[in-house]
């Protein structure tokens, strides 16, 4: 697993005291990048806070926590395959922590629905973290607690914590759909009662 702590490269201009030439710089060091999954409702509507985020390099959209193997749409969305709509998020943790990912994934979702969000409704659209390792177990379990501890609601928080398992890319007309159709999306958004939602529970929406 990659270190979330980047290489720092320091530079110096050396002149060789024999040929006076410029000694040739060592190649900058690629930035490290680390993966997050999160399932909050519909992957179409999950997309968007991920990606105005400084530091967040792909959001993809799929299905992940099941048993099928290489879901689609039609197998995931009626049910029975175990899968939840989910979206994968690559990011450079030098520049946003999994801390900033795991408040902007609790403040688009509703963590007291269980088995759905907003109007969508079966275990395919179940809100739930999924961790990549240790440390982002332990921090998702705190974040968690936090927000059960001090939630500006009443009910309690139900999203689960799972390990990740194999993640299915969803089919390519979902992905960045709130880009490829703004209106549909927007209605859809707006039938489904997100906002208003989000807008009860924390005050904002997307």
């Amino acid at each position: 697993m990659l270190t979330i702590r980047r290489a720092v490269w320091f530079f110096a201009l050396l002149i060789s005291p024999l040929s006076g030439t410029l000694a040739t710089e060592p190649p900058a060091a690629a930035p490290v990048q680390a993966v997050a999954t999160f399932a909050g409702g519909c992957f179409w509507c999950m997309e968007p806070p991920f990606d105005k985020l400084e530091g967040v390099i792909s959001t993809t959209s799929g299905y992940t926590g099941g048993h099928q193997q290489d879901p689609t749409y039609k197998q995931v969305s009626r049910g029975g395959t175990g899968h939840t709509e989910a979206v994968q998020i690559v990011y450079e943790p030098s520049r946003v922590s999994y801390a900033e990912l795991l408040d902007t994934f609790w403040h688009n979702i509703d963590p007291t629905m269980a088995n759905g969000q907003f109007c969508d409704h079966g275990d395919q659209y179940r809100s739930e973290i999924f961790y990549h390792d240790e440390t982002q177990r332990q921090q998702a379990l705190a974040s968690r607690q936090a927000l059960d501890e001090l939630k500006p609601f009443k009910a309690p928080v139900v999203t689960g914590i799972t390990a990740a398992s194999t993640f299915y890319p969803a089919e390519e007309y979902h992905q960045d759909y709130y880009q490829k159709n703004p209106l549909r999306y927007k209605f859809y958004r707006h039938g489904c009662g997100r906002d208003k939602r989000l807008e009860e529970l924390w005050g904002t929406g997307d």
